[in-house]
């Protein structure tokens, strides 16, 4: 059977349901990467509301918190990965992608905090 443009299937609607899912979290995270470039210059408030604003978008608690770590994990590995292997010293660029992985994972709290903040109120 020949399925016209407008019409739908069946399992058409699943994926476009994935993603839908998994837009609405890249989108929370673009929301918070530019929100807080913008905001940097608010040292609490920048963050917090970028996570509110993200985590709004992203729909749920989980999904905010996940629009949260996920770019900090992937920052903190490419600076990990990248130091080690950019350097002449495995060891010492090891240890000096480790110090910016913890630099990063260190301003995550507000943002993470108002993700959770955001997710309930969605």
């Amino acid at each position: 059977m020949r399925q016209e443009p407008g019409q739908a299937s069946g399992g058409g609607a699943a994926a476009l349901a994935a993603v839908a899912e998994r837009s609405g979290i890249v989108a929370a995270m673009v929301w918070m990467l530019v929100l807080s470039l913008l905001l940097f210059w608010l040292p609490f408030l920048g963050p917090f509301i970028a996570g509110v604003v993200g985590g709004k978008k992203a729909g749920s608690v989980g999904r905010g918190v996940l629009a949260a770590l996920l770019p900090t994990l992937v920052t903190g590995v490419l600076f990990f990965l990248l130091a080690t292997v950019l350097t002449g010293m495995p060891i010492l660029g090891a240890i000096a992608g480790l110090g910016a992985g913890a630099l990063v994972a260190a301003g995550i709290g507000p943002l993470l905090l108002g993700a959770v903040l955001g997710g309930l109120l969605a």
